[in-house]
């Protein structure tokens, strides 16, 4: 297979955790986890140019954060993916960053699985995704469910996938008081026992059916991630108050929330009326960074960061 000649882009899509418990701790102190993962319409882009060494440059509104990092998850991943390909790594790497970092919506692991997925064609590899799940594996808990970006089941410390209920066509608010949270620092602050699984139906009728049914879990996470961010008890008021929200929850270990409505227009709108101080967006779910809902019902996109 030859190697394009032009740009390839992949788009790197925010993971939601539409709820997530603490089923236990494993003996290494890695914490078990049970959690429902959905996608979003917000999303990182990443761009390949081949040609020379390889390099990476940082684009976009939320760029600035990640300035200070003296090696990026997608310079990781593209050197483990050359690796095991045995070949060097080379090309032009370019991440617009659109997603809050460290804010519990998997942005960090979206781009190193949008970069498995991008280098993989743009190299000529033509690796399937249980090929690249193990190194996806390898570089965090998160990049799995990541690499094809699909509402998925998650268990062991978050590698362990399994299938997903069907989603409805619903709308979803994603807001950020724009103050980073530690993982480690959320789970060393957690108090209190275990949870169990989460038991889900195979499919939701509507967005309605889905609240109630998530209502019925929660997210382990949130008292801690509270107690280190008072600002998230905040965010989480703010989306509660605006008309049609049906749930609102924290997503990972914050400080990211998420509010589900009935559909992506709804969700779209609703989001200009948070604070334009936070990061903030409204859209739907996505599979793939494909669109869940038909063309008819696409909504007024609320650009992120707005």
């Amino acid at each position: 297979m030859t190697v394009p000649e032009t740009p390839l882009a992949e788009t790197a899509p925010a993971k939601i955790n539409l709820h997530l418990h603490v089923t236990g701790r494993r003996a290494d102190g890695y914490h078990l986890l049970d959690s429902l993962a959905a996608f979003a319409g917000a999303a990182d882009a990443l761009r390949y140019q081949p040609g020379g060494p390889l390099a990476l440059a940082l684009e976009g509104p939320e760029a600035g954060a990640l300035e200070a990092e003296p090696d990026n998850l997608v310079l990781r991943a593209a050197r483990l993916l050359a690796e095991a390909a045995g070949r060097a790594p080379e090309g032009r790497l370019v991440l617009e960053k659109h997603l809050p970092v460290a804010s519990g919506i998997g942005g960090g692991s979206a781009d190193a699985a949008a970069a498995l997925r991008l280098l993989n064609r743009a190299w000529g590899l033509g690796w399937g995704t249980a090929r690249l799940a193990p190194l996806a594996a390898r570089l965090g808990a998160d990049v799995p469910v990541c690499l094809d970006s699909r509402a998925a089941r998650m268990g062991g410390v978050g590698e362990l996938l399994s299938a997903a209920p069907a989603l409805p066509a619903a709308g979803l608010v994603l807001a950020n008081p724009r103050i980073p949270l530690a993982t480690p620092a959320v789970f060393k602050a957690r108090r209190g026992g275990f949870s169990a699984a989460a038991a889900l139906p195979d499919s939701w009728p509507d967005a309605a059916a889905m609240a109630r049914g998530l209502a019925a879990c929660g997210n382990d996470l949130e008292a801690a991630a509270i107690g280190l961010c008072p600002a998230v008890a905040e965010v989480l008021a703010a989306l509660r108050a605006l008309p049609g929200c049906l749930l609102a929850r924290m997503s990972g270990s914050g400080a990211t929330c998420f509010g589900l409505f009935a559909t992506p227009a709804g969700a779209a709108r609703a989001a200009g009326h948070l604070p334009a101080a936070w990061w903030r967006w409204g859209g739907g779910f996505t599979a793939g960074g494909q669109p869940l809902y038909s063309a008819a019902e696409q909504p007024e996109r609320q650009p992120a960061g707005a």
